[in-house]
């Protein structure tokens, strides 16, 4: 499976385009927060971001863009299209100028950690995203990307699973299809 710095990387990409992106989401429209929340919802996403003036419009609005990318390289996968997931993903790698680089938390051995054009959290995030991204496009772990199998659901996942089985973003989608699939064979 991923390591933890790549699973944390993943999580984060899910996050952005679950939070980021307009669609559907748990059988209901969903959509992603406007100018006024787009801040607060990206401080939100980020893991080491505690300090709101940290992210500023401009950030926030690069990172919802990223989202919109990442979203397209979750349905590629899933619609079994990895040469347009490929594209995707290296269109966000070139956007963010994704870089590896060894760093080192106090305490810890040294780490690749992945960085972009400038330290800015959003390139920096976004960059990190894309090359996690890549790392499960690049290897046989890309049918771990997902798209939720729930009506009127299109939020993604990655599949964490033993057997790679997950079908659903949420034990509620999953839920609901289940709850679905017992009353159709209750009236038959």
């Amino acid at each position: 499976m991923f390591d933890s710095h790549v699973a944390t990387l993943l999580s984060v990409a899910v996050s952005l385009v679950n939070d980021l992106t307009d669609g559907s989401r748990g059988g209901k429209p969903y959509v992603a927060p406007g100018d006024e929340q787009l801040i607060s919802a990206v401080t939100q996403l980020l893991p080491s971001v505690s300090d709101p003036q940290e992210i500023d419009h401009a950030q926030a609005l690069s990172l919802a863009t990223a989202a919109q990318q990442m979203r397209l390289v979750f349905v590629a996968v899933d619609d079994e299209r990895l040469d347009d997931a490929a594209e995707a993903v290296n269109t966000l790698l070139r956007a963010t100028g994704t870089r590896p680089q060894l760093d080192r938390v106090p305490g810890e051995p040294w780490q690749v950690h992945f960085h972009g054009y400038d330290d800015s959290d959003a390139v920096g995030w976004g960059a990190g995203c894309a090359a996690a991204l890549a790392l499960a496009i690049g290897s046989d772990l890309a049918g771990r990307l997902g798209v939720c199998g729930a009506p009127r659901c299109d939020r993604v996942y990655v599949d964490g699973s033993r057997n790679s089985a997950r079908q659903f973003c949420s034990l509620a989608c999953q839920n609901r299809v289940k709850a679905a699939a017992y009353r159709a064979r209750g009236s038959h």
